[in-house]
Order: C-alpha cells, then structure tokens, then sequence
C-alpha cells in the first residue's frame, strides 16, 4: 500500500509541471521597417552614436543640468511612486510563487464542553476537556497547471511593472530637460526684451529733447513712447514665463533648484550630443514601454492557461500530526500521539457557465493585450518618425532665421542713419526695429524648439537608461 501511495505522490509531482497556457508567439511588427523617406539620410547619420544606446549622461553634456536631472531621479515623487509599484509587484509575484509549495502550520487550541444529561447513557451530565497541539501541511497538486499560469502571470506584472518603471526615468529626464531648456530659452528671450527696452528709453529720451528744441514732432515722440510700452510689455510677459518655469522644474525635480544651478541663456547650456535613431524600426522593440506591454501580453496569455485549468479538478492534500490529551500536562505523554491525513478533488460539474465566461473573458483580455501592444509599437513608430522628420525641417529653418536676423539687423542699421540723416521719417525705423526685435525672439524660439527634438527624438527611440 505504500509503495503505491509512494508512485501516486511521485506521479502527481511529475503532472505539476504542465500548463495549458497557449504558445507565446510575439505579433508582427504593425510598422514599416524603415523609417520614411524624407528622414531615412538623417536616421542613419555617419559618425553619430544610435539614441538607444546612449546613456542620458553622455547625451546632456551640461554639467549644471546633468545635476539638476540627478536631482530628480532622486526627488521625484512620480518616479518614487513607479519605484513602490515594483516593490508592489515583486511582493505579489513571491505570494502567487509560494502556493507552488506546501504550507506548513502549527497551532494549539483547548476545548472544553458539558455534555448535558439528556446526552448521556447514565443520565448524568459532565464535562469533557480537550488539548491539543498540531503541525498541519497543506499542498494542492497543480496537475493541470493552474497554480504555475497565475505564477507566470504575477512574474509578467513584475516585469512589466519594471518596464514601466524605467519609462518613467526616461520620460522623467527628458522631461527636465526640455523644461531646463524652456527656462533658458525664455532667459534669453527676457534679457533680449530688457535691452530692446533701454535701447527704446534711449531713443525715447532723445526724441524727447529734439522734440523740446524743436526739431522732432510730437508725432515721431508718441511713436518712439509706444515702442517703449510695447518692449515694457514683452519685459513684464517674459519675467512671468521664466517665475513659471522655475515653478515647473523644481516641481519636476522635487525640490528646490539652487540658483546657480539655473541657466541664464541657451548660449550657456552646452549643446546636446547628436544622436541617430538607427537604421530600422525594430529599434523601437527596446523601448521599455513597448516592453511593459509585451510583459503585460505575456501575463493575459498565461492567465488563459489559468482559465482553462479551472474546468478540471483540484487536488490538495492536507496532513496534521501532533499531540491531544484530556489535560494539559498530559500532552507530550506516551499514548498522545495523533494524526490525521485529509485527501480531497473538488470537480467542477455545474457552474452556470462562469468557468466557459471567465475564460472567454481571459481570451478577450489577450486580444486587447495584443492590440495595445501594437498600438505602443505604431505610436512610438510616429513619434521617431515625427522627431526625424522635424530635424530635417530645423536645420533649414535655423539658418533662414539666422541669415533673416543679419538682414534685418543690418536694414534697422541703415533706418536709422537715415532718419539721424534727415532722410527718412522715424516710422521707418520703427517698423525695421520691430521686424528686428521679432526675429531675434523667433530665432531663440527655433534654437530651442531644434534642441528640444533632439531630446525627443532621444526619448522617443528608448535612450536615457
């Protein structure tokens, strides 16, 4: 008898390791290969490492913002939180792990009862005293798999829950970043607004005595007053842009930025290092949220092998050993010793239908796995593609706003001689004075709108780790 008891256990324990999860198969890539045409030359840059394999250290080469980035990833509380979840799910995958091994108790109890007299063969009532003290094991027999599908499922949510985790950094530094160079950007801007003002008070101040010997109109001084207000204005506008900005990095950074940490221009942020996206899309299969979600796929196809498993029976196997004894002295005497072992299948015969819906309902949630997955892979295949594609686009547009500035820094140059030559009326150097000003804000616009891409086109092929 027990050599048979001996051959059932060890068949059982060879059983344990099937599943009826399906076969893991990755789905295509919904994308094209390549990147499109316009930006296939600039993805393949010669000589520029490729963004994925770029640390964000090496990336940024700034020291004061590499710093501050530091900053960060230690303060910040969304990263604090995306760090917590993995402690969250690495807690929950060691408690779905452990139900693969038996559970072992132990436990001490007395029981005292009257037994009335009406119970009694004599008539007589009394009481009867109960003490015990048991070691129990309890072990189900995951024959079908059921135990080891929500093991593998819990150890995808780890991993992905880790995935997610390191997205969060890689969004978290570009996010700084593009904040960092939002501030020096609107720095500059402001700095800019404050010499065209005292360039206008001078010229204000001079018309003004022109005007008071007679030479200058009224006119001409309420023109040169209304360039005054207008640059007063662009001042007043630009202070409160660069007070948000630092509002919105030391919120992303979790604390306060020291001031000498904080940039006074673009011209002092050095230049970021030129990267390339790679040659192919397939790139895009490192990203780790693209990887979060191909863990979370993994997770609802073992889920489906859980589902299954449920239509068949449950075995578990419950043994106890131990002492009981009518008093508590008496316990760990000779002739106290008790044990008991408890065999039990549960089948599942009716359950109106809710074993064939919940595994409908893991099948469907497989499908929406797969086709977030996808999406995660189109979108990421957009933002590449749309970061390329404005790279190429910055790279004329800085150098026709730069050569745009020259022209009409030299035009503002020459409106004046003229006026000072009593050749022109003083609108047209307002006019040319104007156009100048809105040149130079728009060229620190495109200088910073080029450098935050070359961030984004970093963050958007998985680089940062």
């Amino acid at each position: 008898m027990r050599e048979k008891t001996l051959l059932l256990g060890l068949s059982f324990l060879l059983l344990g390791g099937c599943s009826m999860a399906p076969k893991y198969n990755r789905p295509d890539v919904p994308v094209p290969k390549a990147w499109p045409e316009s930006a296939a030359v600039e993805a393949g840059s010669a000589g520029a490492p490729g963004a994925a394999n770029l640390a964000w250290r090496e990336f940024f080469t700034d020291t004061s913002l590499r710093f501050v980035i530091e900053l960060a990833l230690v303060h910040n509380r969304d990263l604090r939180i995306a760090a917590l979840n993995i402690e969250k799910a690495r807690a929950l995958y060691r408690i779905q792990r452990s139900n693969l091994l038996p559970g072992v108790a132990a436990a001490a109890g007395a029981n005292d009862y009257r037994v009335p007299e009406q119970m009694t063969s004599d008539g007589d009532s009394y009481t009867v005293a109960q003490y015990s003290v048991l070691g129990t094991v309890s072990w189900e027999l995951d024959l079908f798999g059921r135990v080891r599908s929500l093991k593998a499922k819990a150890l995808n949510q780890f991993f992905a829950t880790a995935q997610a985790r390191t997205a969060a950094q890689i969004s978290l530094v570009a996010a700084v970043a593009e904040n960092y160079l939002t501030l020096a950007a609107d720095q500059e801007a402001l700095r800019l607004a404050q010499a065209t003002l005292e360039a206008q008070k001078t010229s204000y101040d001079l018309i003004q005595k022109s005007r008071d010997a007679g030479v200058s109109s009224d006119l001409v001084l309420r023109q040169s007053q209304s360039q005054v207000e207008a640059a007063r204005v662009d001042v007043a506008r630009y202070t409160g842009l660069v007070a948000v900005d630092k509002n919105a990095l030391n919120l992303l950074v979790g604390t306060a930025v020291s001031a000498d940490l904080l940039p006074d221009g673009l011209g002092t942020v050095g230049e970021l290092k030129d990267v390339y996206a790679g040659l192919d899309s397939e790139v895009l299969l490192r990203r780790p949220d693209i990887l979060a979600a191909e863990f979370q796929l993994k997770g609802t196809n073992a889920n489906i092998g859980a589902a299954r498993a449920a239509f068949f029976p449950r075995i578990s196997l419950t043994a106890a050993a131990g002492t009981v004894g009518p008093e508590l002295s008496s316990l760990f005497e000779s002739g106290t010793g008790s044990w008991s072992f408890v065999p039990q299948i549960v089948v599942p015969i009716f359950a109106g239908g809710s074993l064939a819906a919940n595994l409908k309902a893991a099948k469907v949630d497989r499908d929406i796995a797969v086709a977030q997955y996808e999406k995660a892979i189109q979108s990421a295949f957009r933002e590449v593609s749309d970061a390329l594609v404005r790279r190429i686009a910055f790279v004329s547009q800085l150098d026709g706003q730069e050569a745009l500035v020259d022209a009409l820094g030299e035009s503002y140059r020459l409106s004046e001689a003229r006026y000072k030559a009593g050749i022109d009326s003083y609108l047209g150097v307002l006019v040319t004075q104007r156009s100048f000003y809105d040149a130079q804000r728009g060229l620190v616009a495109i200088r910073l709108a080029r450098q935050v891409n070359q961030v984004e086109l970093f963050k958007a092929v998985g680089g940062g780790i």
